[in-house]
Formats: structure tokens, C-alpha cells, sequence
């Protein structure tokens, strides 16, 4: 079997085994989806009636239930390993590991995309938005933001995972990094709602696109250090 062909099952393998444990643990995911509800919620009637308002705040409220859903999402796959011990095992298996790395990212990425696609409609409901016309774009924003918070989130959550204070290190580390990757997803995201009047969906795509790329990458390079550990 070649190398890249050897990449691929591994990390199919690795994602499928993280998706079925993610939904295996229902109340888990039931929660994740009430943080982001509950965060849209209150938002929303902190901002009050309003419309101009709420469509004005939706493009950041959204990314912000995305991204604390999200750390929530990606720290839960690596600790239901660190409890039983598989995260060991995996360590032992004779496959590249940045074989592994991508395995975690595609389950990543499968869990925020998802989310995303739940997160979306409700936002829409709740500040009275049109996003009929930019739909297809706010699908390729949010998929795009998804490989990138992944790729930096898999890889902090395996540097972190042996720590006791892993829960609270998670997000301080990476939020910082992902910030750029913030900000062109919400401007991307409200010129697409607004219809870019600005022209600046184009040079956000390219940001997140490149973004995505270098993280993937370094994320491939590093994560073995954390199994090594």
C-alpha cells in the first residue's frame, strides 16, 4: 500500500472511531448544542428588538456559539481517550503520525461542521436574517473556519492531554492562535449576509484558505511530539 494510501484509511479509520464515540455520548452532544443555543439566546435579547442591530451583531454571535461549542467539542475527543487509556495504545501503533493528526482533524471537522449546520438556521430564526443568495458561500466559510480551528485545536488538545489543568489550557492557548482565522471568518460571513459591498469576501477566502494550509501543516509536523510524550 503506498504512503498516501496508507494516510487516508488511517485517518478515515481514526475519524470514524472519533465521530461514533462523539455520538455515543448524547448527553455530551446534547449540551454542546445548548451552549450555542443558549449563547445565540441571550445575545439576542441583550441586544433587544432591534433588527438592525441583531443583523448587524448575527455574523459575530455565530462564529462565537461555533467557537466555544467548538473547544468544548475537540477537548472531549482527545479526553474520552486520555480516560481509558487508548490515547497510549494509539501511540504504539506502527502508522505515521501524521496519519493520526488528520484522523483527529477530520473528526474535528465532521463535529464543528455539523454544528455549524444546526448553529446557522437558528441564528437565522433568531436576528431575522436572508441568507438565501450567500448560502452557498456562508457553507464554505463555515467549512473552511471548521479545518482551521480543527487543525489548531487537535493539535493544542494532544500537546495539553496529559495536563490536569487541560480543560482550562485548551482555550487559552488556542484562541489566541485562531484569532485571524475569527476575523476573516466573520467578515467573510457578514459580507456575504450584507452582499460584500465591500468586495472583501474574495481576499477572506484566500486568508482562511491559507491559514488552513499552514496550520495543517504545522499541526502534521508537531502533533507527534504529543504521542512521543
Amino acid at each position: 500500500m503506498s504512503t498516501l494510501a496508507t494516510h487516508v484509511s488511517v485517518a478515515r479509520a481514526i475519524a470514524m472511531k472519533d465521530l461514533r464515540a462523539e455520538l455515543r455520548g448524547r448527553q455530551a452532544v446534547t449540551s454542546t448544542l445548548f451552549l450555542a443555543a443558549l449563547t445565540l439566546l441571550i445575545f439576542g435579547f441583550a441586544l433587544g428588538p432591534d433588527q438592525a442591530r441583531l443583523a448587524t451583531a448575527a455574523p459575530g454571535l455565530l462564529w462565537l456559539a461555533v467557537v466555544l461549542s467548538g473547544v468544548l467539542a475537540l477537548g472531549r475527543i482527545h479526553h474520552l481517550e486520555t480516560d481509558d487509556g487508548a490515547f497510549e495504545l494509539l501511540a504504539l501503533y506502527p502508522v505515521p503520525r501524521s496519519a493520526i493528526y488528520l484522523g483527529k482533524v477530520l473528526g474535528g471537522v465532521a463535529a464543528m461542521v455539523a454544528l455549524g449546520a444546526l448553529v446557522l438556521p437558528l441564528t437565522v430564526i433568531l436576528y431575522s436574517l436572508d441568507p438565501a443568495g450567500s448560502l452557498p458561500g456562508l457553507v464554505v466559510v463555515i467549512v473552511l473556519g471548521a479545518v482551521g480551528f480543527a487543525a489548531v485545536g487537535t493539535l493544542y488538545a494532544g500537546l495539553t492531554i496529559r495536563l490536569r489543568a487541560r480543560e482550562v489550557l485548551l482555550p487559552l492557548l488556542l484562541l489566541p492562535v485562531v484569532a485571524p482565522l475569527l476575523l476573516a471568518a466573520v467578515t467573510a460571513t457578514t459580507g456575504l449576509i450584507a452582499g460584500d459591498p465591500f468586495g472583501e469576501v474574495s481576499a477572506c477566502l484566500q486568508l482562511l484558505i491559507g491559514y488552513d494550509l499552514v496550520m495543517l501543516l504545522a499541526g502534521g509536523l508537531v502533533y507527534g511530539l504529543a504521542l512521543e510524550e
